[in-house]
């Protein structure tokens, strides 16, 4: 069956499957738990320290441990089935996030902690996709992967609404014993909602360490996706430019912390709606071949920011961006279709730790150049960045691509 006549898939075709419906709320109530633990602890760590360095470094460690798990620890998701590597992982951080919220806890101590839940998420994330692509039929992956999305999305927006409220009405310790709860609920979703599924890769029968490093070896060795990966680290990692300027530019043009709140919620909204539509309106097929063309269009906005715009019209910018998010959909069939059954897991655990890394190499990045020509030519300036890495990666003659399974699209 060609592309042309294979039907479109949607949401409904996702959430028909009630094992990926477990995971969809559990991954909603892990990022939510985990967006209010955020904002607790950048209040905590600068109440105790009064230092803004270590304040932003909580939120450093939420990017940093992908290296570790993600990356050199990426060979145990070949190891340990699926299913049971995401409960560990969700027991072992329920026991994590509750000993943060003992009172009294040294900031060091509260680091370490928070660099260990890092590392355990990046090794879950892994596990989660491995679950995500057994439980859904392969036409309903992006769908589903969307989904994902989206309530990671609304999950983050939603904890960073309540998170403050949270702190004020049970005090840092008791939002972070939300975190704990959202970990421990999400143990008990996946343990009695999603069955006990095999592991699709074997392991390489050496140290975890060195086949970790030969299984990422082997997934660069691939031209095709390797190329895709790094398209799909890159782009992100310009995209979160305006994001790691909010408090900056709405500073720098009179408005008030309300409108920061504002400005960050503009291009999850943007995201949110170009996925629903793109889901909605977007045959599989038209959605991989515009990857290249609607990532670049999402840096295009971007541009418009040397002319330092008022907020207002910034805004309308940042959602039109975040629009072109759609981009991803057809970048996940993609990334799925030029991945043997074999390196699965292994390259979407990868994949997570080159993205989390980069977007913290993003907001570090930004806020550095921000500093030097100020925020509105900081963000044009990733427009400018965005734009070239779409040039080089985006637009390879692998980039129409084809729905028929095969190691890779480029032909």
């Amino acid at each position: 069956m060609t592309s042309a006549a294979a039907p479109r898939v949607g949401y409904g075709d996702a959430l028909r499957s009630r094992e990926f419906t477990a995971l969809f709320v559990a991954q909603a109530v892990t990022i939510a738990g985990t967006s209010v633990a955020a904002v607790a602890l950048t209040v905590l760590v600068y109440d105790r320290t009064g230092s803004a360095f270590l304040s932003s470094l909580t939120f450093a460690l939420g990017f940093l441990p992908y290296i570790l798990g993600g990356g050199l620890l990426s060979g145990v998701v070949d190891r340990v089935r699926p299913r049971r590597l995401s409960n560990a992982c969700a027991a072992a951080s329920t026991l994590i996030a509750a000993l943060m919220a003992v009172p009294g806890v040294p900031i060091g101590a509260l680091l370490v902690m928070l660099f260990v839940l890092g590392t355990l998420s990046a090794i879950a994330a892994g596990a989660r996709v491995s679950l995500l692509r057994a439980t859904v039929a392969d036409a309903a992956y992006v769908p589903a992967r969307s989904l994902m999305k989206l309530a990671g999305q609304l999950a983050q927006i939603g904890g960073n609404a309540v998170g403050g409220a949270l702190v004020v009405a049970l005090g840092t310790s008791g939002a972070i014993l939300v975190n704990a709860a959202s970990y421990a609920l999400a143990l008990a979703l996946v343990r009695f909602g999603v069955r006990d599924h095999p592991n699709e890769g074997l392991p390489g029968g050496m140290g975890l360490l060195r086949d970790s490093l030969r299984g990422a070896g082997e997934i660069f060795g691939r031209p095709e996706l390797s190329r895709l990966l790094l398209l799909g680290w890159l782009v992100p990692m310009f995209s979160v430019a305006p994001e790691a300027l909010a408090a900056p530019y709405v500073s720098a043009h009179g408005g008030s912390a309300q409108l920061v709140g504002w400005w960050l919620a503009a291009i999850p909204i943007g995201t949110i709606v170009g996925d629903v539509a793109g889901v909605r309106f977007l045959h599989p097929s038209t959605q991989r071949r515009l990857v290249g063309a609607v990532a670049a269009a999402g840096f295009v906005p971007y541009l418009f920011f040397g002319l330092d715009p008022p907020i207002g019209m910034a805004l309308v910018l940042l959602v039109l961006s975040g629009f072109c998010g759609l981009w991803s959909l057809g970048y996940d069939g993609r990334v799925r279709h030029a991945t043997p059954d074999r390196l699965f897991a292994r390259t979407m655990t990868l994949n997570s730790a080159g993205l989390m890394t980069l977007q913290g190499a993003g907001f570090a990045l930004a806020g550095a150049i921000g500093g030097l020509i100020g925020a509105a030519g900081a963000v044009a300036l990733a427009g400018v960045c965005g734009l070239g890495v779409v040039a080089l990666l985006g637009f390879s003659r692998g980039a129409a691509g084809t729905s028929a399974r095969a190691p890779n699209l480029s032909g």
